[in-house]
């Protein structure tokens, strides 16, 4: 008997799958995600290309007078050179640290919205488990219809 219903009971397990990077890209968040980090990285790049010049004008004022400078103040202006340098330096490091950060908080908030979704959808639809082709992640796994065998794998293991 176990035997004639066990095809059965498999047959009637859903399992789905589904391309949330696709659903990001279409979704107008992920749009307006996207305008607001290329305006912010072009505001970068203005400020950076602003340091760049006034690097270049003092360097180049400094190369004119050099030989006319007492060493005094050759040393003077070759510190204020170096400082503009490092400051241009630390200003790009620190905006890209910020344009990967803003990005990482922005696509957390989108995927967050698409993974409730996908839980939503494997809820209402009665699924087992929801696969996602785009990542190869299982977003959704049913509860009730799942045995948690976390315990047995961390026996395997040997971890208590």
């Amino acid at each position: 008997m176990a035997l004639i219903l066990a095809p059965m009971c498999v047959s009637a397990q859903k399992f789905g799958n589904v391309d949330s990077g696709s659903i990001i890209q279409l979704m107008p968040e992920y749009t307006q995600a996207q305008n607001e980090l290329q305006t912010l990285q072009k505001q970068y790049e203005e400020e950076l290309t602003y340091l760049q010049e006034e690097l270049t004008k003092k360097n180049s004022d400094y190369e004119a007078q050099a030989s006319t400078l007492p060493d005094n103040i050759k040393q003077r202006r070759e510190q204020e050179l170096q400082e503009l340098y490092e400051k241009m330096n630390k200003f790009y490091q620190d905006s890209q640290q910020n344009l990967q950060k803003v990005s990482q908080e922005k696509m957390a908030e989108i995927s967050g919205k698409v993974l409730k979704a996908i839980q939503e959808v494997g809820d209402e639809g009665g699924y087992i488990c929801v696969f996602d082709s785009s990542d190869n992640v299982i977003p959704y796994v049913s509860k009730s219809a799942t045995t948690d065998v976390t315990a047995l794998v961390k026996s395997k293991l040997g971890i208590k």
